[in-house]
């Protein structure tokens, strides 16, 4: 347990504690950020008065004020401030249907020693990450694998499925991991353990998506105004600093302006600004100058740093921290950011969750796209428009006023449109998500890899979840997919363990449970207005937010790896991706990984994300494969 603890410090450097029951075995531990009562009454892991209920707890609980009047009034008295007690006493009075009452972000376990039974909970979209795994001595759990890892009976072992699955998303479908032996709790899950019962999971809660036709768009807009606001009220409930994640984009613009409107004094806001050479080959425009105008009109005290990072020392670094390999680079802005935050603050708001409830991403939109093309005839689909947009990566220097980036991207998106034709509307979504065609990633892979993996396809849990929603609207379908793949296992994990890593708490109050509550109840014509994405969001802040910003297309929170690849990382790609490494490993195909390193080099295509996704693999399995105990 202290080697487990000592793992995770960076989560709770500010107290640390242990219970024990003898028998049956059970033991909690608990590092803990403090945010909520800073007393010595907040300790954890946390007992009630009779010493029969027990709980280690990671997150918040927003509605903890609520539902600690509601337990008073029932009888319950309390000796904190804390929303930790507010599970142990809601436990008591409604046992396992306090589950549905809890708006928050949590991952926590709770032994009951009257009916011997623990009970392991996460938050409806997985905001915190929760890990387990059985061995030959019981079930043991965690907010990082690399807890888990410091257990003497659980080895590191990859998964090749898993990896499969991670070259193709940039990140693995739970509940797999890329551990053989590890698992991750589902989001909106629980688990329960019972000495002799064994463990047994299931879902304590799914989304009602509701049809119909829009009533009265004006109603719609201003009740979400107000349940925006009261969210980030709830959600800037801390006994800390707490400030705002700025990108200069419309979902975390959106979240200074309520916050500045709540907040009692200035909110402190931060941003990163890579130098203008750097991201030349991003499809961004330049999201500091937007960043620093909303600040300005917020009133916020506005932090902006301007970041050239040593990213051959610091990537390493990153994929420790990450658990997992999530080829996002994003995780790196996160950490950046955090670390410069945490001489201020202990909670950030993020605006991570928005394009996932309100509709924001291409993904949304492609379906109408391909409706279009699909007109075209097929032999000219397959000849004339690849011809046609391989033209673009030419033009990228010559078109006035147009960023490179952005003819990049677009070529990317449109290829990717035009390759997708073929599928059904479920593949289609799932190919747009992932890297790879199953005969492109195949490729790569050594004949002892395909051997391995077999017949095992990337796409199963994706389509799996497609099944769980077969009478819902097709837009509606696709976000419950995003809400149990892309969203925790990509932006939410890489968003929390960055984050944590420098001990600084990730809110997301676009993720409340009112605000879900509400727009599942939304016609999808008011969600994706072709071809305005996020449009009820966007109406919602009108006003509150600048219209260039309202109107600014979708761009990634990302870093300008297309330029660090090129520069930075050429040597450790080479040495990394080189025969050497590439035959010692025994997974790919040498000549197939220089192919791909060397046509994007050349500009014959873009393998950014590919290239990222083997170079951050390599570095994983060095991390916590070839030396575990490091």
């Amino acid at each position: 347990m202290e080697r487990m603890l000592c793992r995770i410090c960076h989560r709770g450097p500010d107290d640390s504690g242990v219970y024990v029951c003898q028998e049956p075995p059970v033991q909690l531990g608990n590092r803990r950020l403090s945010i909520l009562d800073l007393t010595p009454a907040g300790h954890m892991p946390m007992s009630t008065p009779a010493g029969d209920l027990h709980v280690t707890h990671n997150g918040e609980i927003y509605n903890y004020v609520e539902l600690r009047d509601d337990l008073e009034r029932r009888g319950h008295s309390f000796q904190s401030m804390t929303d930790t007690e507010v599970l142990l006493h809601g436990y008591e009075e409604w046992g396992d249907d306090l589950l549905g009452r809890l708006d928050g972000m949590f991952a926590f376990a709770l032994w009951d020693e009257r009916e011997r039974r623990l009970l392991i909970a996460r938050d409806r979209f997985g905001v915190k990450p929760l890990y387990w795994a059985e061995t030959s001595r019981g079930l043991v759990f965690a907010s990082e694998v690399k807890a888990l890892l410091a257990c003497s009976d659980i080895t590191a072992e990859p998964d090749f499925a898993a990896l499969h699955a991670y070259l193709s998303f940039l990140w693995v479908p739970g509940p797999e991991t890329m551990f053989r032996s590890v698992k991750k709790l589902m989001p909106a899950h629980v688990l329960e353990w019972t000495p002799g019962g064994g463990v047994s999971v299931r879902r304590y809660w799914r989304p009602q998506f509701a049809v119909g036709p829009v009533t009265n768009e004006i109603a719609l807009r201003d009740g979400l105004a107000a349940i925006l606001e009261r969210a980030v009220k709830r959600q800037m409930r801390s006994d800390v600093p707490v400030g705002v994640l700025l990108s200069g984009g419309l979902d975390s613009s959106g979240l200074l302006a309520l916050a500045s409107r709540v907040a009692r004094e200035p909110v402190a806001s931060y941003t990163i600004k890579f130098r203008d050479e750097d991201r030349r080959l991003e499809q961004s425009s330049d999201d500091a100058a937007f960043a620093q105008r909303m600040a300005q009109q917020c009133g916020s005290t506005h932090h902006e740093i301007e970041v050239s990072p040593d990213i051959v020392r610091l990537l390493p670094k990153i994929i420790w921290h990450l658990d997992e390999p999530v080829a996002d680079p994003a995780a790196i802005v996160t950490w950046l950011i955090s670390e410069e935050a945490a001489t201020d603050v202990k909670v950030l708001l993020s605006g991570q969750g928005a394009d996932e409830v309100f509709a924001g991403y291409r993904v949304h939109a492609m379906p109408t796209l391909a409706h279009g093309l699909r007109f075209v005839p097929a032999s000219v689909r397959r000849r004339l428009l690849p011809s046609l947009l391989a033209c673009l990566p030419a033009m990228k220097d010559s078109v006035p006023g147009v960023h490179p980036g952005l003819i990049l991207a677009a070529h990317r998106h449109l290829g990717k449109i035009v390759k997708g034709l073929d599928y059904s509307p479920e593949e289609e979504y799932v190919f747009h998500r992932s890297y790879y065609t199953e005969g492109e990633q195949r490729a790569l892979y050594s004949q002892g890899m395909l051997a391995i993996v077999g017949e095992e396809r990337a796409w199963t849990r994706h389509l799996e979840h497609f099944r769980d929603c077969p009478d819902a609207d097709f837009l509606n379908r696709m976000l419950y997919v995003d809400w149990m793949t892309f969203l925790p296992e990509l932006n939410l994990a890489y968003s929390d363990k960055l984050s944590m890593a420098a001990s600084i708490e990730a809110r997301v109050p676009y993720l409340d449970n009112e605000v879900v509550d509400y727009m599942e109840r939304v016609p999808v014509a008011l969600k994706l207005k072709w071809p305005t994405s996020k449009y009820l969001l966007r109406e919602c802040l009108r006003g509150l937010v600048p219209d260039d910003i309202i109107r600014r297309r979708k761009a990634g929170f990302g870093a300008p790896i297309r330029t660090w690849l090129r520069r930075d990382l050429v040597g450790m790609v080479d040495d990394l991706l080189g025969p050497e490494t590439i035959q010692k490993r025994g997974l790919f195909d040498c000549a197939a990984i220089r192919r791909l390193i060397d046509d994007d080099r050349s500009g014959r295509a873009d393998n950014t994300y590919r290239i990222w996704a083997l170079l951050t693999l390599e570095l994983w399995m060095q991390t916590f494969l070839d030396a575990p105990a490091s």
